[in-house]
């Protein structure tokens, strides 16, 4: 034990019990632990598969206390890879990635476990185990057979060399990603550059501009400039929005749309590599496709399933959206007296913005003040108080932290007792924090062996608009949403009653629904009640008129259709590059994407469109062949929310009652049942597509179960 302690002092990242000391790992940590913990690990699977026995402790709870450490430091390491991104944290992690995936993946190739798990299943044991032990042996069978468990001699080391290879690509492809956002940038200095742009805008860009600043260089201001634009999602998206230069809009769509596609970076060769390893993989394992191997482990039966509710939804927006353009044409022939202008991509969210302006009278910029991060925070926590019973208290400075705008909190239930925690880091940081939202696990529920239980913790990753100028952050509408989504995720992670970590939370829960709380959460945005707590004025405190919350909620299915058709074509490419594309066929990925959009765009993408290499959800995320996983997870979630309105949203008593039930199935089992008998213990049938089309304006009458 004193080795241990030792060793733990001088390396952060070997320690295995209480918060990941932040404060002190570095880069140079990272190698040296994953080493040792390798060794010790693989040391101890030796020992396992020569002496398994087939019980539920012999094998679950064995293989699980041999795996968490390794899985602790690896979890650390890869959140900072998000969070705090450094050349030297990268070439650390490139050094072991290729020995930690292999050394997982022998697990999932190990024939003494296998064989271990399934004579349990045939074991007198089998009758006297939990539904959630069920649910967690099957889960290790299948992951199993889709390890290569049944593969031997030359067909195994391919299928071992394609997983460490598919590995170290998706790593390439996000950082390539990560290096072309942050290496484009356009300085403007001129007044007329920046027409249009919102002060928070000009303060952002201001400040961006201030980043590598030549020494006695006049300091950048937010009414002189220079003002810096960058690709990053609170820069780029602002400046589409609201820039009154076309030109520009041009300038910085086209360099948004054909990221790491060229050069160094180029993502385009990694695609074609991924593809192919992809479907190599999926044969080696009996399989037609890629496809075919994700959805064996999802909710969806299948991808005629998938392909089914896809169409569905195609057949419903793709008119309605062709209907929106013409709308949207109309509108900026008549502002700009233009008769014969002709909306081009980059022209599009400007104009919208302008029709939802008009239509709605309000602007994100005008709703900005009501939404200051802490105020904000206030009203989910209530949220979550009302529906589930719980408490959020902030605890900063109790643990140590990445940077220092990261905020940490405490959870506690109605009797006070603590059950969970979390860290909340909430702003954007392009050169070392990719973007997007994102909750990851920090520590996964568990009873511990000697007593006593290891509560939840998570991580809460937002890409929100850092504060400016002395203020409070002032999020936009659609970050609030974001923040709200990603808190749905950490309820299902922190509110489960699941004490075995394989299927505490979201582990073992089917990818496409997974999804089901995090959009739930969403739709508390919109409710009044909800709004009126959340959105205050960061100067006045004066409560957002209702005029603006009713425009709000009106503005929710505006270009419904449109965006509906977006993720459709994004989940339509995604199937088609993972079930029917060829790869090395004379057929390449951009024809496919040309091919797909025809039928899923009303605005065709340019020729020189490069999304797909920016396409981190598929290529270095876990949406493969899962793209789809929002709007499947989305029916869901509509579903459930149907519920609260089919109670009452404006009874009390009965949100509350909803809402403990929702957390006593759909936050509580977590993985422990599959996600269809959940969603009918919650909902009292399976679950229907109606609530969805009719929350986004789009419904016909027909009604479609999933």
């Amino acid at each position: 034990m004193r080795a241990m302690n030792a060793s733990v002092a001088e390396n952060p990242l070997l320690q295995t019990e209480g918060f990941p000391q932040f404060d002190r790992i570095r880069s140079e940590h990272v190698e040296p632990a994953l080493r040792e913990l390798l060794q010790r690990m693989n040391a101890q699977l030796d020992e396992l598969e020569r002496e398994v026995q087939p019980t539920w402790a012999g094998t679950v709870e064995r293989l699980s206390a041999i795996t968490e450490p390794l899985g602790l430091a690896w979890g650390v390491v890869n959140h900072l890879m998000g969070v705090q991104n450094s050349p030297e944290l990268r070439q650390a992690h490139a050094a072991v990635e290729g020995d930690v995936v292999e050394s997982f993946m022998r697990i999932g190739q190990s024939v003494p476990l296998y064989r271990a798990y399934k004579a349990l299943r045939e074991s007198g044991e089998w009758k006297s185990l939990e539904e959630a032990q069920h649910r967690i042996i099957e889960a290790a069978l299948r992951d199993a057979e889709l390890s290569g468990v049944g593969l031997e001699g030359e067909a195994r080391e391919r299928f071992q060399a394609i997983e460490r290879e598919l590995a170290e690509l998706s790593t390439r492809f996000s950082n390539n990603v990560i290096d072309s956002t942050k290496s484009w940038s356009m300085t403007l200095t001129r007044r007329e550059e920046v027409e249009g742009l919102p002060p928070s805008a000009l303060a952002m860009a201001a400040q961006a501009a201030r980043q590598g600043l030549e020494p006695g260089a006049p300091e950048p201001t937010a009414e002189n400039g220079p003002w810096r634009i960058t690709l990053d999602a609170p820069s780029f998206q602002p400046f589409m929005e609201h820039s009154r230069r076309g030109d520009l809009r041009e300038k910085v769509y086209r360099a948004y749309i054909t990221r790491a596609s060229s050069g160094e970076v180029d993502n385009q060769p990694l695609i074609e590599r991924i593809l192919a390893l992809r479907q190599e993989k999926s044969r080696l394992l009996g399989y037609g496709s890629f496809a075919e191997v994700s959805l064996a482990a999802k909710m969806a039966p299948g991808v005629s399933a998938v392909e089914q509710l896809l169409g569905e939804l195609r057949g419903v927006a793709r008119s309605r959206a062709q209907g929106e353009l013409t709308e949207l044409t109309e509108f900026a022939r008549r502002k700009t007296g233009d008769a014969s202008f002709e909306l081009k991509l980059w022209d599009s969210p400007f104009w919208a913005e302008r029709l939802r302006e008009e239509r709605y009278a309000y602007t994100d910029e005008e709703l900005r003040p009501y939404f200051a991060l802490p105020r904000v925070l206030e009203g989910l926590f209530d949220t979550a108080h009302r529906l589930f019973g719980v408490t959020v208290r902030a605890a900063d400075g109790e643990v140590s932290v990445w940077h220092e705008s990261v905020r940490f909190f405490r959870v506690a239930d109605e009797s006070g007792q603590d059950i969970a925690a979390f860290y909340l880091d909430p702003y954007s940081r392009p050169a070392t924090k990719r973007g997007g939202a994102w909750m990851n696990s920090a520590l996964d529920r568990k009873r511990l062996p000697q007593g006593g239980l290891r509560l939840p913790v998570a991580y809460l990753v937002c890409n929100a608009t850092p504060p400016v100028g002395g203020k409070p952050a002032l999020l936009t509408f659609r970050e609030v949403e974001t923040l709200f989504h990603e808190f749905g995720h950490g309820l299902q992670h922190m509110l489960t009653r699941v004490d075995f970590p394989e299927a505490a939370g979201i582990n073992n829960v089917e990818w496409d629904a997974v999804e089901l709380p995090s959009q739930f959460m969403e739709n508390w945005c919109f409710h009044e009640e909800t709004l009126s707590r959340l959105a205050r004025h960061v100067d006045t405190g004066e409560m957002l008129p209702k005029a603006l919350q009713d425009k709000i909620r009106a503005g929710r299915i505006y270009r419904a259709a449109s965006m509906t058709l977006r993720q459709v074509y994004f989940a339509t490419l995604d199937l088609e590059l993972h079930h029917r594309y060829q790869p090395g066929s004379t057929d390449k990925v951009i024809d496919i994407q040309r091919r797909v959009a025809r039928d899923n765009t009303v605005l065709a993408p340019l020729p020189e469109d490069r999304f797909l290499c920016s396409f981190t959800h598929i290529f270095a995320g876990g949406y493969a062949a899962g793209y789809y996983s929002y709007k499947w997870a989305e029916v869901l979630s509509a579903d459930a929310f149907a519920a609260f309105e089919e109670a009452g949203l404006s009874d009390a008593r009965a949100v509350e009652k909803t809402g403990r039930r929702f957390r006593d199935t759909v936050l509580a089992l977590g993985g422990s049942r599959h996600p269809l008998v959940v969603f009918e213990s919650f909902r009292g049938r399976a679950p229907s597509t109606q609530p969805l089309l009719k929350q986004t304006g789009l419904l016909d009458t027909q009604e479609t179960r999933v």
